[in-house]
């Protein structure tokens, strides 16, 4: 079993103390463990986790299940909660937020190994089936696509029509594809999502940035100015020669 990295969100520092064990022994690599909900955003935008397991009730200004809501809704991490409260009523309110699973405390390992794996299963299985939906079956299917690409946004896929993407930006793991009311995160490398979008109209400027070049207003020594947005797009010292190659300069 590959090792998965996993974080651990939980206020009870005991319960917390013994989940890590488990999951080293099993194998897995636990990134750290936080208290409170809040806390958990920064995090994931720097260690990467391949899970989180979620404590329902936590300390702090959310609760697990809020701050499951804003995972679901921004990045693409499946959420195994944890809970001592099995009652319908707390079922019912984390549900909404689609989690790969439930671990019911007090716990035994095989409980805990068997909803990960089962989670991180179902994430994979998921994540195939989205990225199938991009591979074209014939020349014409590849002709459409290339109209658009779709996303996952809140547990639905969002068509996202390729003249309305301004600009695509790296976030370590994930991208940021920016249109001019929307945003969308996607768990992603700068390399993938370029051989998603068209030739010729999308083209890297930069380590972190991918334009569209129809959105071009302006360019201010190695600054973009676009269209659409207040955002200024800097221009890769190896970059610039080629854009400049793409433009149409009168």
């Amino acid at each position: 079993m590959s090792s998965k990295k996993i974080l651990i969100v939980e206020d009870e520092a005991i319960v917390a103390k013994d989940i890590s064990v488990c999951l080293e022994k099993i194998g897995y690599e636990v990134l750290g463990t936080v208290s409170k909900g809040e806390k958990v955003f920064d995090l994931i935008k720097e260690i990467k986790p391949d899970l989180i397991l979620m404590d329902i009730m936590l300390s702090g200004t959310m609760t697990g299940i809020e701050v499951s809501a804003e995972i679901k809704k921004n990045y693409d991490i499946p959420v195994v909660f944890l809970t001592a409260y099995a009652d319908e009523k707390t079922i019912s309110k984390a549900k909404v937020t689609e989690p790969y699973g439930y671990v019911i405390k007090p716990f035994k390992e095989i409980d805990l190994r068997t909803s990960i794996e089962m989670a991180l299963y179902k994430f994979k299985k998921e994540r195939e089936k989205l990225e199938g939906l991009d591979k074209p079956s014939s020349s014409l299917s590849s002709e459409i696509t290339r109209e658009y690409i779709y996303v996952k946004s809140q547990s639905k896929l969002v068509k996202v029509q390729n003249k309305d993407i301004l600009f695509v930006e790296a976030l370590k793991d994930y991208v940021i594809i920016h249109t001019k009311n929307e945003k969308f995160t996607i768990h992603s490398t700068m390399k993938d999502i370029e051989k998603k979008l068209p030739e010729g109209i999308f083209m890297r400027v930069h380590r972190s940035f991918i334009l569209n070049l129809k959105k071009i207003k302006s360019i201010e020594g190695s600054i973009v100015i676009l269209e659409e947005t207040e955002k200024r797009v800097p221009i890769g010292g190896s970059y610039k020669d080629d854009l400049y190659k793409h433009l149409n300069l009168a």
